[in-house]
């Protein structure tokens, strides 16, 4: 029993990762943050076109396109999501039928 705690703090500290050293001489690397993709940022304006189409991979690719999202969600009915704001996500809420019913950014 004894030896668990004596391995808990090493197998924990595995898990840790340490951020990347700069690269000396070369531009600073932008630090990472929950939510953003750099140059991507959901913008719903004209999104309304995919209201009524299948929820099929090919729209799916389209939306993302067309509102610059990095990842896209699906949201079929009877889904419960998650309520956190990614402002580089899109989320498909698909109807009964599994066509959009709406197109929202986070």
């Amino acid at each position: 029993m004894r030896s668990i705690f004596l391995a808990a703090p090493a197998l924990l500290g595995a898990c840790s990762t340490a951020p990347a050293a700069p690269v000396q001489g070369g531009p600073p690397q932008p630090i990472p943050v929950h939510g953003v993709t750099l140059g991507h940022k959901c913008v719903t304006a004209g999104s309304d076109r995919f209201i009524g189409l299948a929820g099929t991979s090919e729209a799916g690719a389209a939306i993302m396109r067309a509102t610059h999202a990095a990842i896209l969600r699906w949201a079929p009915p009877g889904y419960m999501l998650t309520m956190d704001y990614r402002e580089d996500r899109v989320t498909v809420h698909l109807g009964s039928d599994y066509k959009v019913t709406k197109v929202k950014c986070g």
